[in-house]
């Protein structure tokens, strides 16, 4: 039996595994940043109507900013959500 088959098999076999995991990275951070992508367009979609609201009606300031705060937090949660599906199509 010749030791070079057996080598060669064990190579190939590691290169498959090493490909799946780089795959899987490369998936993982596409996944979290397309969903940083998103959350950056709508948070200067958030933040710059605000600032056209209050430039319009000045004595609603507080009751805009808080549906700003609102916004901001479900918006930037996508992130978080982009990174947690991210990480599970990397370990499952």
């Amino acid at each position: 039996m010749d030791p070079s088959i057996i080598l060669a098999a064990v190579d190939a076999t590691t290169a498959s595994a090493y490909a799946e995991t780089a795959g899987r990275a490369i998936g993982l951070g596409l996944g979290t940043g397309l969903a940083a992508l998103g959350t950056g367009v709508g948070l200067g979609f958030i933040f710059g109507k605000t600032i056209e609201a209050v430039s319009r009606q000045p004595e609603l300031k507080s009751e805009i900013q808080s549906i700003q705060w609102l916004g901001f937090a479900l918006t930037e949660a996508t992130v978080f959500y982009g990174f947690i599906a991210g990480l599970i199509a990397f370990f499952v």
